[in-house]
């Protein structure tokens, strides 16, 4: 017998989270997210994403068996700056049972339906500014820190749902050495340095308050039209501002600033996830030694933000952090990076990134469905 059940206890928390190790425990590609950080998402009141949003969350059982979950999301923010009516679903993980997923993906629709909601999109968990898009090819390989990944068997259950393509987002490989050799790249950066006043420098970490201030005004305006796009709020950054502090190289945060003032950065971490594997979740109570005893063994990183001021977009600033980003990263002993995620219809990064020498690798899609 098939039944589905709302989330309710701490006990019901734990449960949710399990069953992704248990689903994935032969699967030697996916890394486990650290409980510190995702027990506090899935905990109303406990994360800055309740100050805006909702979430329900949902386990199905058969026989009394966790054969699946999912979590129905309700974003405000989100609806506020898109004037739209459109709910999302995340957290999504299932056997491989069509009869399961339908049942999870409806129950989620009818929670949606009854906010007042009109269209459903995801995965997203719970939004862009978190684990989004569903894996569609490239299932051999881990996923960078902070990507996702999915059994192949994810695109056939949502797709049977009648969830229909919305947008692809795509994540670039680069080998950082070929890419430094870049004549291209390199011509356009020193050109857009000599023509402008622009000068880059790397973060400070003993100013975090007013760098993170600085961090958010350039993410909020540089990527504001983009599809999908939501606005950080000020708890929001200053959780990524802890977050970030812990993982990253000060080298790898990089402003572009005019006569002080910030209109662009770049910022890479290292793929942290090459030991997050090994934790399967915990930091504690040893675990957090390997952050520092085997950081230096950590060969890929990903670029987690690259954007400028909408008025010094196109002058070719971008090559200029891309190429201050690669040569740091070679100086920490980097072989290849990532670039994501890079939605299918931002020609400018994805143009900058073909140049750099980069290849897409992976694809990820965003789904949606009317429900109205």
């Amino acid at each position: 017998m098939l039944t589905i059940n709302t989330v309710k206890s701490k006990a019901d928390r734990k449960a949710f989270l399990k069953f992704a190790h248990d689903l994935y425990k032969d699967n030697p590609h996916w890394v486990a997210p650290l409980n510190m950080d995702i027990t506090p998402l899935l905990t109303p009141g406990k994360h800055s994403f309740y100050e805006y949003g909702e979430m329900e969350l949902y386990l199905a059982k058969r026989d009394g068996k966790i054969v699946g979950r999912i979590a129905a999301i309700l974003n405000t923010r989100y609806n506020d700056e898109h004037n739209s009516t459109t709910g999302f679903f995340g957290f999504f993980e299932c056997i491989d049972d069509q009869e399961v997923a339908n049942l999870l993906l409806n129950t989620a629709q009818d929670w949606l339906q009854q906010k007042g909601q009109t269209i459903m999109h995801g995965p997203a968990s719970p939004s862009s500014n978190y684990d989004y898009g569903l894996l569609v090819d490239a299932y051999d390989d881990s996923p960078r820190v902070m990507m996702t990944y999915n059994f192949p068997y994810y695109q056939t259950l949502l797709e049977n749902y009648d969830l229909k393509l919305a947008q692809r987002l795509f994540a670039y490989k680069f080998v950082v050495k070929d890419s430094i050799k870049n004549e291209r790249v390199n011509k356009i950066a020193a050109l857009a340095l000599e023509r402008s006043n622009v000068t880059l420098r790397f973060i400070n970490f003993k100013q975090m308050k007013s760098e993170v201030e600085k961090i958010k005004k350039i993410y909020n305006e540089a990527w504001e039209s983009n599809w999908g796009h939501v606005s950080f709020t000020e708890r929001e950054f200053e959780d990524l501002a802890k977050g970030l502090k812990m993982i990253a190289d000060q080298s790898l945060v990089i402003f572009a600033e005019v006569d002080g003032k910030p209109i662009g950065l770049a910022a890479a971490v290292r793929d942290y996830n090459y030991i997050f594997k090994q934790m399967k979740g915990s930091l504690f109570p040893f675990n957090f030694l390997k952050m520092f005893t085997q950081k230096k063994n950590i060969k890929w990183s990903r670029v987690l933000i690259l954007g400028l001021l909408p008025e010094y977009q196109r002058k070719g600033l971008d090559a200029a952090l891309y190429q201050k980003l690669l040569v740091e990263a070679d100086k920490l002993g980097i072989e290849y990076g990532e670039g994501s995620w890079i939605l299918e219809d931002n020609q400018m990064m994805n143009r900058g990134l073909q140049t750099l020498g980069g290849e897409i690798y992976k694809t990820y899609h965003i789904y949606e469905k009317a429900i109205a």
